[in-house]
C-alpha cells in the first residue's frame, strides 16, 4: 500500500476545479535573471580549532514577525554576508570577499497569513513520514540524491562532486564542530548479491581445506564434522540471504567546505539563520544522478504549497525517511511548515515538482535547505518551528558560483 501511495504521489499532478471542470494548473518553472556574485580577493586566515560542539538546534532566532520587520539589507551588507570561508581537507582556512552585480533590491518581503499555532514537539500530531526500504525506490531518483553527512546531518546531491547541507551542520557559528574536521559524506547503497556469492565462495573454500585436513586425521572424525556442517552452511545462507538487501553507506570524504560569512555569529546579528546552509566538495566524483538547484517560488506558485525532503532521522537509524507537507507561512528568506522530522535530517534538501517551461515534462529542483527544529523568536517569546533556508536568486547564484567555480553558468535560475 505504502508503494501505491508514493507512486501516486510523485505520477499524479495537480488538479483544481474551475467552472466545475476539473483542469490541470498551470505550475511552472519560471526563469530568472539572477544576480552574480564575483570573487574580489581571496586571504589565508589561521587553521580552525574544530572545538565546536554539534548543535542541532539555535535559540534567540528572528521569528516570523520579526522577519517582517527587518529592514532590507544595503548592497554592502549583503557583499558581506555573501562572503564566505572556505576549509580545506588539510585543515587550512580561506576568506573570499565578493561583489555583487545586477541586484534589483526589493522591498517587499514575502508574507503570508500563519494559518495555526504550533505545538512544541517534533512529529506533529499522527507521524505521517515514510521509511523508504524498498530497493526501487531507495537506489533511484529522487531518493538517491539524499546522503548522510558525517556529523549526523543529512544531505542532497546537486553535482557531481558536491553536496548541499545545512550550515550547523559543520560549524555553531563561532568554530568548526568537532567531527567536521575530516567530514565525510555516506551515499546510500544496496549490498549486492555478487558480493555475497563472493564471501560464500571464501567460505566454501575454507571449509574444503578444513575437511581434507580432517580426513587425513581419520574417517570419523570427517563423518561427524559432516553431519554438523550442512545446518550451519544453511544457517549461514539464510542469514546472506537477509544481508544481500540490506542498505548501507559508501562514504566519501569532503575535499572543501564552504560557508557564507552571514551564518557567522555577530556578522548578521539575529538573521543568521537565513544564511544556514553550506556545500562541500567532495574528494572523489559520484556516478548517481543528482538534483538541480531551482529559486524558491512563493507559497501560492507551489501545487498544494507543498515541499517534499528526504534524510536520515536519528529516531530510524539506516533507514532514509521521506515525508511531505504543505509550508504554512513564510519570510523572504525562510519557510516554516509542519514536516514531521527529528535530528538526523536536519541539512535535507527540499524540493517541489513544476513544469518545465521547455517541455511539457515535471522536473523536480531543490528549493530550500532543512535547517530543523528551531526555537525563534516571536514577539519577545521562544516558540518552536520546523524551519527551512529558501533559495533565493542571491543565495542560488553564491551556491551555483560555489560548485562551477564562475558566473558564467549561473546567468539564470
Amino acid at each position: 500500500m505504502g508503494h501505491i501511495l508514493l507512486l501516486l504521489m510523485f505520477s499524479v499532478p495537480i488538479l483544481c476545479l474551475t467552472d466545475g471542470a476539473e483542469t490541470e494548473q498551470d505550475f511552472t518553472w519560471h526563469l530568472k535573471k539572477v544576480p552574480q556574485i564575483v570573487s574580489e580577493r581571496t586571504f589565508s586566515l589561521d587553521s580552525p580549532k574544530f572545538e565546536a560542539k554539534a548543535k542541532l538546534e539555535l535559540n534567540n532566532v528572528c521569528g516570523i514577525e520579526c522577519q517582517r520587520t527587518l529592514p532590507v539589507p544595503s548592497l554592502s551588507d549583503l557583499k558581506e554576508f555573501l562572503s564566505y570561508e572556505t576549509v580545506f581537507e588539510n585543515g587550512t582556512r580561506t576568506l573570499t570577499h565578493v561583489n555583487v552585480l545586477g541586484l534589483a533590491v526589493d522591498a517587499a518581503r514575502n508574507t503570508t497569513t500563519r494559518t495555526s499555532s504550533r505545538r512544541k514537539r517534533h512529529i506533529y500530531g499522527t507521524d505521517s513520514r515514510f521509511s523508504i526500504s524498498d530497493k526501487r525506490f531507495m537506489t533511484n531518483f529522487p531518493f538517491s540524491t539524499a546522503v548522510k553527512i558525517s556529523t549526523g546531518c543529512s544531505g542532497i546531491l546537486i553535482s557531481p562532486k558536491h553536496v548541499l547541507t545545512a550550515a550547523h551542520c559543520i560549524h555553531d557559528g563561532k568554530d568548526y564542530i568537532k567531527g567536521s574536521k575530516k567530514l565525510r559524506v555516506g551515499l546510500l547503497k544496496i549490498r549486492s548479491k555478487g558480493d555475497g556469492k563472493k564471501r560464500r565462495n571464501t567460505e566454501r573454500s575454507k571449509r574444503d581445506i578444513s575437511e581434507a585436513r580432517d580426513h587425513r586425521e581419520g574417517k570419523t572424525k570427517l563423518k561427524q564434522r559432516s553431519k554438523g556442517g550442512g545446518r550451519k552452511q544453511k544457517a549461514k545462507g539464510r542469514s546472506q540471504k537477509t544481508s544481500e538487501s540490506k542498505p548501507s553507506f559508501q562514504w566519501t570524504r569532503v575535499k572543501s567546505t564552504q560557508i557564507p560569512k552571514g551564518w557567522f555569529e555577530g556578522v548578521t546579528g539575529d538573521v543568521s539563520l537565513d544564511y544556514d546552509y553550506a556545500v562541500l566538495e567532495l574528494k572523489r566524483p559520484h556516478k548517481k544522478k543528482y538534483m538541480e538547484l531551482g529559486i524558491s517560488p512563493a507559497i501560492r506558485k507551489m501545487p498544494g504549497s507543498m515541499i517534499h525532503f528526504s534524510g536520515f532521522d536519528n529516531d530510524r537509524s539506516g533507514q532514509l525517511v521521506y515525508r511531505f507537507c504543505s509550508v504554512s507561512d513564510e519570510s523572504s528568506d525562510l519557510f516554516y511548515q509542519y514536516c514531521d522530522a527529528e535530528p538526523g535530517s536536519t541539512g535535507s534538501g527540499i524540493y517541489l515538482r513544476l513544469k518545465d517551461p521547455n517541455k511539457k515534462k515535471w522536473k523536480r529542483k531543490i528549493i530550500a535547505v532543512y535547517s530543523g527544529h528551531q526555537w525563534v523568536d516571536v514577539n519577545g517569546m521562544q516558540q518552536d518551528y520546523n524551519v527551512a533556508v529558501r533559495i533565493t536568486p542571491l543565495k542560488y547564484a553564491q551556491i551555483c558560483f560555489w560548485v562551477h567555480g564562475n558566473d558564467e553558468n549561473c546567468i539564470q535560475g
